[in-house]
């Protein structure tokens, strides 16, 4: 008599079970990773978009998008500015310049001027300067800034007013039909500029399609591995022909 193993198709309903609630949630984190890609493409070909002729008021009826280029003809109200507070450059701290715009036509809209170092002195502000009279800037337009995990703060008064977070709501208090979102200058060489040097802080469409990649092989694994844990080991005998005779 020799033994010989064999396996049979004996599935396991609770490892089953456990493999169809994680590949779902496997397959969804895949196709959300090359969900993001896509938006990421799309925001780094708005950045790298040549700004275009048109109004603002145009601008505004055709839909503004994060990143898109506009050039507008207005003026800075000097006595509106917020200092966006617990910005860094180069490990210094300092304030973001958020000014109210008024376009020649169209809504006001508020404009990130850029970034400046703060005084030594907490209980000091850094002395603003804004052009007077009629400018014409380019800009990129941006969502309001996240607000940082911090404690509430009790809110200053006075101009310019030191703020941890801004609310479309709260510059609409001080400009009535101000809109959603909020222009950040084109280059330090605008009207008004400080340290204008903003770009997309992302992670760049390659990462989250590597992150993809990850998450469907994963779920491949899953499967691969339960099918073959459903194979179970038997073992049997096979009689010796020769001592059968």
């Amino acid at each position: 008599m020799t033994e010989r193993v064999q396996r049979r198709w004996q599935p396991d309903w609770r490892l089953w079970l456990l493999a169809l609630l994680l590949l779902p949630v496997l397959v969804g984190l895949g196709i959300w990773q090359l969900n993001r890609a896509g938006e990421k493409e799309a925001l780094l070909a708005r950045w790298a978009q040549q700004l275009e002729s048109g109004s603002w008021t145009e601008a505004l009826r055709a839909g503004l998008t994060d990143g898109q280029p506009v050039e507008l003809r207005g003026q800075y109200v000097a006595g509106r500015q917020w200092l966006l507070d617990n910005r860094t450059r180069d490990g210094r701290p300092g304030y973001e310049v958020l000014t109210l715009f008024e376009p020649d036509a169209g809504p006001p809209v508020l404009v990130n001027r850029g970034w400046v170092q703060a005084p030594r002195r907490r209980d000091d502000l850094p002395g603003l300067v804004t052009p007077p009279g009629t400018v014409t800037i380019r800009a990129r337009v941006a969502d309001y800034p996240t607000p940082p995990v911090l404690e509430e703060t009790q809110p200053e008064t006075g101009w310019p007013r030191r703020v941890q977070a801004l609310h479309p709501d709260d510059v609409k208090q001080q400009a009535p039909g101000a809109v959603d979102q909020l222009l950040r200058l084109e280059d330090p060489a605008q009207p008004g500029a400080y340290r204008a040097d903003f770009a997309p802080d992302l992670m760049g469409p390659q990462t989250h399609y590597g992150y993809a990649a990850q998450w469907f092989t994963m779920a491949a694994v899953l499967v691969v591995l339960t099918v073959v844990a459903s194979y179970r080991k038997q073992q049997g005998q096979d009689q010796d022909d020769a001592g059968n005779d």
